[in-house]
């Protein structure tokens, strides 16, 4: 029986979305504009990274092609490879909105066809009923923030007057998300996540699709900084996805990172907690060699987006993104015969577009391992494709939306 890897570079779009102008995107490209920028020579710093972008291993399964039929031209200052291998191919997103959990509801098989709910970008975000029930059910003093903002910059800006007062920091932006940022100390780590549930309960109605608990440790506004006990409160997919159908079958569903909290916990066997993708790398080593024949491993590298996309960081999404390509190998040694490893991205976050959002963009597809036979799968109308091919290497029945490219 055969296996399934399914890795998310979170946010690692390739531009060309067809509907990117519904969404004020027109012309995004995260890997071009990040290709563009190092071959000029704008994206060096030096100790980290130098000329142009250097993505050999993803090159040779296909990325040069990708780019070309998802944005039409290939990445600038990168070579063409001598060989291609495997799949490759792209897909535009059918769900609503640009959100982490539409993109990976979708690539799981599920597309979100429903509006989600989304804060004012004018004027205060939450309204005095939502700040009022927060303080009384959450049992605060008080919110501070209650704007759209970069959740590295209102720590910085609120993060002390947060400690001396006690009240949670409160933000959101152009994602169906509420965030709610608190000192691990002063605070406390378990108060936050309690803080969290309270307000997951309170914003069901709204159809706000996640509440994040962002904790951050520090003593000053230059030395705030936030860690690795992100916890993310979804509301479930609104109908079984992948991983639901998997544990049915009675497989195993390895999630690591934050894909368990993206699911609501839902269809999922096991959950893996690494902070940052060299932890993420490592931790999804380890659960390739622990999977068993049938069994889905599903990882999220959240710092493409996290630390690099929305903190418009153009060097240092490049030094991450040929860090990852550095590791690809670990991965290829790890595979069995029948094994499937499947690279793709839920969303773009051009880090030299404006603002700090995700933007609207195609995703690649690079689909390996022994006996994958090498050919284009062209540009796939539904990420819902890529849940549907794991689904039928690994032999359960075929969900409602999507088809194998397999």
């Amino acid at each position: 029986m055969a296996r399934a890897f399914l890795f998310v570079l979170d946010s690692f779009g390739v531009g060309g979305a067809r509907d990117a102008a519904d969404y004020g995107d027109l012309g995004s490209n995260t890997l071009g504009h990040i290709a563009e920028f190092c071959a000029a020579g704008a994206a060096d710093r030096a100790g980290l990274r130098q000329g142009p972008l250097k993505l050999p291993n993803m090159t040779s399964l296909g990325l040069m092609d990708i780019a070309k039929m998802a944005s039409g031209n290939y990445p600038a200052g990168m070579p063409l490879p001598e060989r291609l291998f495997g799949l490759y191919g792209a897909a535009s997103e059918l769900s609503s909105g640009k959100d982490t959990p539409s993109g990976h509801w979708e690539i799981a098989g599920t597309p979100v066809m429903f509006k989600w709910g989304y804060f004012p970008t004018e004027g205060d975000a939450f309204s005095p009923e939502l700040v009022e029930a927060i303080c009384r059910e959450g049992n605060v003093p008080g919110i501070l923030g209650n704007c759209h903002a970069s959740g590295t910059d209102i720590i910085q800006r609120l993060g002390e007057e947060h400690v001396r007062t006690g009240k949670p920091i409160c933000y959101t932006s152009s994602d169906s998300v509420f965030q709610i940022a608190a000192h691990e100390t002063y605070f406390g780590l378990d108060r936050l996540i309690a803080l969290c549930q309270v307000v997951r309960g309170l914003l069901d109605p709204l159809n706000i699709g996640r509440v994040i608990a962002r904790p951050f440790t520090g003593e000053t506004p230059e030395s705030f900084e936030r860690t690795g006990n992100r916890r993310d409160f979804s509301v479930p997919p609104p109908e079984p996805t992948l991983l639901d159908r998997l544990v049915e079958a009675g497989r195993g569903v390895h999630a690591v990172g934050k894909v368990g909290d993206i699911f609501a916990h839902q269809g999922v066997s096991r959950v893996i907690k690494a902070n940052g993708n060299a932890a993420l790398a490592a931790a999804t080593l380890t659960a390739m060699d622990e999977a068993a024949d049938g069994d889905l491993v599903f990882t999220n590298f959240v710092d493409f987006d996290m630390v690099y996309g929305h903190r418009r960081d153009v060097p240092g999404y490049a030094a991450a993104l040929e860090a990852f390509d550095l590791g690809l190998p670990d991965i290829h040694r790890r595979l069995k015969p029948g094994d499937l490893v499947i690279l793709t991205a839920d969303h773009g976050c051009d880090p030299t577009w404006r603002g700090t959002d995700h933007t609207r963009e195609r995703v690649p597809i690079m689909a390996f391992g022994p006996g994958i036979r090498t050919r284009s799968i062209g540009v796939r109308s539904s990420y819902a494709d890529i849940g549907e091919t794991v689904a039928a290497h690994l032999g359960i029945p075929a969900g409602r939306h999507g088809w194998s490219f397999l």
